[in-house]
């Protein structure tokens, strides 16, 4: 108040006049208090909708998830930080609804289903009884096929099964008539059902996983260069085979090039983001000590595809994660490098990644290595256009990726495309490092 007395001054000694004149003074006094009145009816009214909602599961989840971001918000206008616990503690929550949601979906979808498709999916470990429902691709629920994968509560969430050879089925058609496509135990008896069912099988798509669970073959401990390559089904490799994994691919850019023997540990999951792959690097980074380590982003790590392409993502939950990651390597004086898979549309069609991955670099950490292999899947779109062209054949869909399969991640160019673009950048990384190490 401009009429209050200082401590610091004497009671006789009448306090300076004011700067602002008393028709100013009134009008910011009427905004506190226009300000004040908003936030109180604001506050009251979500009182009485959290009151309401209270009452159902969708709305305890709500009201949890909403007292938990007024938190963070407090947290962050007081200064008081952002207990990392919270956060955690938020995520948990909502997945445990999200999870419980898609179960009461998963029962009613399968009731609908005809006889020949509840075959299958009971033979692929898929039926509400067995189906692996587990959060991924940032923040969703996954239904994962309970024969091929299996629970993980290390901070994986989910991983595959060790030793297990699978092969992928699309195209059925399941409620509301969406196509879906899951990968299914390789066996006669399986694969029988799947074409009683009307599932297209792709032939060329068979996955095998080693003892550790992770696609490829026996880790060798003993390689001259050993690399991790974390990341989601874009470094797993959908639809293509064993040998011809981004992973693999790299493994033999990367011995042409330094004529020694590389091991590459191809730690692709479908459905991961940075926070299961930094818990994927805690797991195996002491089994298969790196030389370097690949982290492979998309844009679903960060929220929904096509919000994410947008601008709508949430870009400081994975800085987090990238962060730890890059603090692991650091520790370990294990050169990071994080590359963003190029998305089909941005291959083929107009170059709008302002957002993605145009917002990666901000939330990289100064000890990591960021590299975009765009261009060189650009130059490569072009030539082999131009080579169909002069063959008379069509242009579309992009070679580089699984159009022919309704599918956006690599085919098998686009598997050596990527190798060829990131062994060159690491290879550079690595002479460098190699070279700063001499006397």
């Amino acid at each position: 108040m401009v009429d209050a007395i200082s401590p610091s001054r004497s009671p006789s000694v009448p306090p300076p006049p004011s700067s602002q004149p008393p028709s100013s003074r009134s009008v910011d006094r009427s905004r506190r208090l226009a300000r004040a009145f908003k936030a109180i009816i604001l506050g009251a009214t979500a009182l009485v909708l959290a009151g309401l909602l209270a009452g159902t599961a969708p709305g305890r989840y709500a009201s949890a998830w909403t007292y938990g971001k007024v938190r963070r918000g407090i947290a962050s206008l007081t200064g008081s930080g952002d207990d990392r616990a919270w956060v955690d503690e938020e995520w948990r929550r909502r997945r445990l609804f999200d999870m419980d949601q898609a179960r009461v979906k998963l029962r009613a979808a399968y009731d609908g289903y005809d006889g020949k498709l509840q075959a299958l999916v009971r033979a692929a470990g898929l039926d509400p009884d067995h189906a692996l429902l587990r959060w991924g691709n940032f923040d969703k629920a996954l239904l994962l096929p309970a024969t091929v994968f299996e629970p993980d509560d290390s901070g994986r969430s989910y991983r595959f099964r060790p030793n297990f050879r699978s092969i992928w089925v699309r195209n059925l058609k399941s409620r509301g008539g969406v196509l879906a496509y899951f990968p299914i135990p390789d066996t006669p008896v399986v694969l029988k059902l799947a074409e009683d069912a009307g599932a297209s099988i792709v032939r060329e798509s068979i996955q095998t996983t080693n003892s550790w669970g992770l696609r490829g073959g026996e880790p060798d401990g003993s390689a001259e260069l050993r690399g991790i390559v974390l990341g989601d089904s874009y470094m797993q490799g959908l639809f293509v085979a064993d040998d011809q994994t981004p992973s693999e691919c790299l493994e033999r850019v990367l011995a042409d090039r330094f004529g020694s023997t590389v091991d590459v540990l191809n730690t692709g999951h479908l459905g991961y983001s940075p926070e299961q792959e930094y818990f994927t690097l805690l797991e195996y980074a002491d089994r298969f000590p790196p030389k370097f380590v690949i982290l492979s982003l998309f844009a679903n790590d960060f929220g929904d595809l096509f919000e994410v392409l947008e601008g709508w993502a949430d870009w400081e939950e994975n800085r987090h994660w990238i962060g730890k990651i890059a603090e692991f390597c650091a520790g370990r004086n294990v050169p990071l490098l994080i590359v963003p898979a190029p998305w089909v549309n941005h291959v083929e069609g107009p170059r709008r990644t302002a957002h993605y991955p145009g917002r990666i670099p901000d939330i990289v950490p100064e000890s990591a290595v960021y590299f975009d292999p765009m261009e060189d899947f650009v130059e490569a779109q072009d030539r082999e256009v131009e080579a169909r062209r002069a063959r008379g054949e069509p242009t579309t869909p992009s070679p580089l990726f699984n159009g022919k399969l309704g599918d956006g991640h690599f085919s098998p160019l686009g598997c050596r495309v990527w190798a060829e673009s990131v062994g060159r950048r690491l290879a550079r990384i690595l002479e460098r490092d190699a070279a700063r190490a001499r006397p």
